[in-house]
């Protein structure tokens, strides 16, 4: 059963005032971070971390590559509020429960929210290590974190997609990339319910609606970051090709350790691309 507006509200302020009581940092800038990707947070000066079963309405994580840890700090002078680790809706979560870092990170004030995953490829042309740009996702997780009565202290009963992934960000990732001489990819990402990879059947389904990767995160932060008038990045990491694809059998052991190849490139993106962010604002909403 879904809680009311009222009580979703309530319990988000009671959070931002319990972290805020932890740090003065006010961020303009907030980063998910994926599976295996946490060591994006080691660049980040000045920081406090909060463990998420200290955060009022947080849940500790449970899936490997996910720390559970609230980081508050500066990158390259730049405060930022990172989340380190994130929950998922197949582990039983309500996607209110999945959304509710999310929505708590844009109350603490950012501007844009930049989102990362691991990800498999879809697209033939894409190879474990890539870096892909999201331009835009397909929901196909068969929920939405909208759904009941509208948050109407968030946001509108119906809010606008069509630049759920902002122009502004990824001009500004491409161009990042290409002064680091970083090969970067761009692409359409679907959101599936998981947590068992994809048949061949269903990537080559895919394949057919013009998917370039697939995960089981993102898109309902993704919406209810842009219900809060947010504007958001995404970035994912390329871990492995997708079943069908790859000639070997998924395992989360094989994303692991290709997260650590698309960290490294990432923290060197984001070095650059965090302050120019800053700077340009939430033009593109």
């Amino acid at each position: 059963m879904s809680k009311s507006p009222n009580t979703i509200y309530e319990r988000m302020k009671e959070t931002v005032a319990a972290i805020e009581r932890r740090s003065t940092i006010k961020p303009s800038i907030g980063v998910i971070l994926g599976s295996g990707l946490g060591s994006i947070a080691e660049k980040m000066t000045e920081v406090v971390s909060i463990p998420y079963a200290e955060i009022p309405h947080f849940y500790p994580t449970s899936v490997e590559g996910h720390t559970g840890l609230l980081l508050l700090g500066k990158l390259s002078g730049v405060p930022v509020v990172m989340l380190q680790g994130r929950f998922h809706f197949y582990e039983g979560y309500s996607m209110e429960e999945v959304v509710f870092p999310t929505r708590t990170i844009c109350a603490l004030g950012i501007q844009t929210l930049i989102l990362t995953n691991a990800a498999g490829g879809i697209n033939t042309q894409f190879r474990p290590g890539d870096l892909m740009i999201i331009e835009d996702h397909i929901n196909l997780m068969g929920d939405n974190p909208l759904k009941g009565p509208n948050l109407s202290q968030l946001g509108p009963r119906f809010p606008d997609l069509s630049e759920a992934y902002s122009k502004v960000c990824i001009e500004t990732f491409k161009s990042a990339a290409n002064e680091h001489q970083i090969p970067i990819k761009q692409g359409i990402y679907a959101g599936l319910l998981g947590p068992t990879y994809e048949t061949p059947a269903e990537v080559r389904m895919l394949r057919t609606l013009g998917v370039d990767a697939v995960g089981m995160s993102t898109v309902p932060e993704s919406i209810a970051a842009n219900h809060l008038g947010v504007q958001v990045c995404g970035v994912s990491c390329i871990t492995n090709l997708a079943a069908g694809l790859s000639p070997h059998k998924l395992s989360h052991q094989e994303v692991m350790e290709v997260s650590k190849v698309g960290a490294e490139k990432l923290k060197r993106l984001l070095t650059t691309v965090i302050p120019r962010l800053t700077h340009k604002g939430a033009t593109s909403q």
